[in-house]
């Protein structure tokens, strides 16, 4: 059984929540006054008691969006969504953050239908580097499914980070700390996927400058240094995916967990029109 459920309907033309469910470890909070007057919102909060499926609980969530209606979801969990003919589903958790020797599984399915909008961001981070832990723990998978109708699969993705005994993870991962996904899927976001193509072009167009600039000023000082490249310390990259590229995947990885935040909240400020406020804005 999930440990929540919420339901939301269109009522006297707005969207809301009309059925919510959730047991321990999970509490759902549903502010009345968590979206503006003039939006049409649900925002769905939760709180999760005793650490989360970071610290062993099991949470799995179902979400229904009806026909029309627009929810946000902040919730990290293991989750299952069906969203309705031009409606909105946005999902922006904070990162996963484990501890050393953490194990983390989470499966989010998205059943959609031809003319759904979903915004996806999906991330985690190197650990606790206040107790000196970076990519620490023992195993990290999470699978993102998306399906259309009759189960035609439109977008599927897994990330696995798992320890093993020839290289650690912190040793593939290298110097950055942070990964993360954004998926952007439907007309309605349309704009926002071209914005954000031509914003991601650019910025690392200007990264791979500085990195080769770092490079040639190294030469220029030390004639004997080797003929390195500078790694960027921010690196994202896009592409299309479905039929007539309705969907954009963004991949991310960074140094900085803060920097990842600034490029999210950069992104989808976008969606204050829609949403009442901006993604990541707090």
């Amino acid at each position: 059984m999930a440990t929540g459920k919420v339901m939301v309907e269109k009522v006297g033309g707005r969207s809301t929540a009309t059925s919510c469910f959730s047991k321990y470890p999970l509490k759902f909070l549903l502010p009345t006054k968590a979206a503006p007057a003039g939006t049409d919102v649900v925002w769905i909060y939760s709180i999760t008691y005793g650490g989360g499926i970071v610290s062993g609980d099991s949470i799995s969530c179902e979400f229904t969006i009806g026909d029309g209606c627009t929810a946000v979801i902040t919730t990290q969990s293991s989750t299952k969504a069906r969203i309705g003919s031009e409606s909105l589903l946005v999902v922006i958790p904070d990162p996963v953050t484990c501890f050393s020797t953490a194990r983390y599984y989470q499966k989010q399915i998205f059943r959609l239908v031809s003319d759904s909008n979903l915004v996806l961001v999906d991330w985690i981070t190197s650990g606790r580097h206040a107790n000196g832990e970076k990519w620490d723990f023992e195993f990290y998978k999470s699978i993102n499914n998306v399906y259309l109708e009759d189960d035609y699969p439109l977008f599927l993705d897994t990330v696995l980070l798992e320890k093993r005994s020839i290289q650690s993870i912190a040793e593939r991962m290298q110097d950055y700390h942070t990964i993360a996904m954004v998926i952007l899927f439907g007309s309605k976001l349309k704009e926002i996927q071209k914005q954000v193509q031509e914003n991601v072009k650019k910025m690392m167009s200007e990264q791979l400058q500085i990195s080769y600039g770092g490079r040639s000023r190294r030469q220029n000082s030390v004639s004997s240094s080797p003929n390195r490249f500078m790694k960027p310390e921010f690196i994202a990259s896009c592409s299309t995916f479905g039929h007539e590229g309705k969907g954009v995947v963004i991949r991310i990885a960074s140094d900085s967990t803060e920097s990842v935040y600034n490029f999210l909240r950069q992104q989808l400020a976008v969606l204050q029109p829609l949403l009442g406020q901006a993604p990541y804005a707090c």
